[in-house]
């Protein structure tokens, strides 16, 4: 299932790092960005995650919760999120049902690209309060970041 802008964004349930459950509407009081990513502690996960960290105020300022996702473990994220000291909720997909919801699960083998099956592909998706997707992004390689500048423009839409 390919997701469009004007779509309703899948809802799903997923494990916080303290082992709770936690549903996308339980965060449609604001915006929300979506960031789905293959692996904790890869280069490029950690300086797409410190990115966000980092620009938190502004994410903040344009009324948005970020929500990081992966299929890791919710114990590797915890230590994960504590030594990055990350300020927004990573989230476990371990059953990779909301990789496969938002078609971020990496289910074909594409060398250079993709090599790992069964990870998320890194992508971001802005939802609006009512629900609906503003942006999406679904990377072709796992060395890209997303495109911030047009994540932060449909924030400000």
């Amino acid at each position: 299932m390919s997701l469009s802008i004007g779509d309703i964004a899948p809802d799903f349930t997923l494990i916080n790092t303290d082992g709770k459950k936690i549903s996308l509407k339980d965060y449609f009081n604001k915006q929300i960005v979506l960031l789905f990513f293959p692996f904790a502690n890869s280069s490029t996960c950690t300086e797409e995650m410190c990115t966000m960290r980092d620009n938190m105020k502004i994410y903040e300022k344009l009324d948005a919760n970020v929500l990081g996702i992966s299929v890791d473990s919710h114990y590797s994220l915890k230590l994960w999120s504590e030594k990055l000291n990350l300020n927004f909720p990573l989230l476990s997909d371990f059953n990779r049902e909301a990789s496969a919801k938002y078609d971020s699960l990496n289910e074909i083998h594409s060398p250079g690209k993709y090599d790992y099956l069964g990870v998320s592909k890194r992508s971001a998706f802005v939802i609006g309060k009512n629900g609906k997707i503003k942006y999406a992004e679904i990377c072709m390689h796992t060395g890209l970041q997303p495109d911030y500048e047009a994540i932060m423009k449909a924030l400000e839409k």
